[in-house]
């Protein structure tokens, strides 16, 4: 495991499209297809992350409240499988079947999504408005694998404001956790 930050894509960036392999339904999808018109968050995510491991249950506990409020969640993995097998997308099937995945689960196996959203960790989070313009990008929360128990706190208040009608504060800190395994 080599530690990484976000890069934290510009704030008001339009969401780059992409047409990936959803491991969960086996289909072809798109962000056009997928997006919401409230809010849609797009996580950067692998099997093998023990930041994954660390946050995995929370997020799907955060996805499964706040998609019921409107807002769609995309996970993406992005991750050489030559150099990390665990994370091909037979497993990322399985993956998503044993933790309960609400949300699609989507291969990149070129990584060219992973470039165009200047994604560097697992996780990586970002947050799109209805319009599909960067509002948030960075962590989950503070805590980390041995430290402190997962809340999501920084993602959560970020949806919260965008909820309200409020200003997402850009007062954010970035995401850490594996590198992405680049080809």
């Amino acid at each position: 495991m080599s530690l990484a930050y976000s890069t934290m894509m510009e704030l008001g960036a339009k969401a780059p499209d992409f047409t990936l392999l959803d491991t969960v339904s086996g289909k072809i999808t798109s962000l056009a297809q997928l997006k919401s018109d409230t809010a849609t968050v797009v996580v950067f995510i692998c099997n093998h992350c023990p930041f994954i491991h660390h946050i995995n249950s929370r997020l799907v506990e955060v996805a499964k409240t706040y998609q019921s409020k409107g807002i769609q969640f995309i996970a993406i993995s992005s991750n050489d499988i030559e150099y990390t097998p665990e994370d091909a997308p037979e497993y990322m099937t399985q993956v998503a079947q044993k933790e309960g995945y609400t949300f699609p689960y989507l291969y990149d196996a070129t990584q060219a999504v992973a470039k165009a959203y200047k994604a560097e960790c697992t996780p990586d989070f970002f947050i799109f408005n209805g319009n599909l313009n960067c509002v948030y990008r960075g962590r989950f929360d503070e805590t980390r694998p041995g430290i402190g128990e997962a809340t999501g706190a920084d993602l959560t208040n970020a949806l919260d404001a965008l909820l309200l009608g409020k200003k997402v504060s850009t007062d954010q800190k970035p995401s850490m956790g594996c590198n992405i395994k680049w080809k």
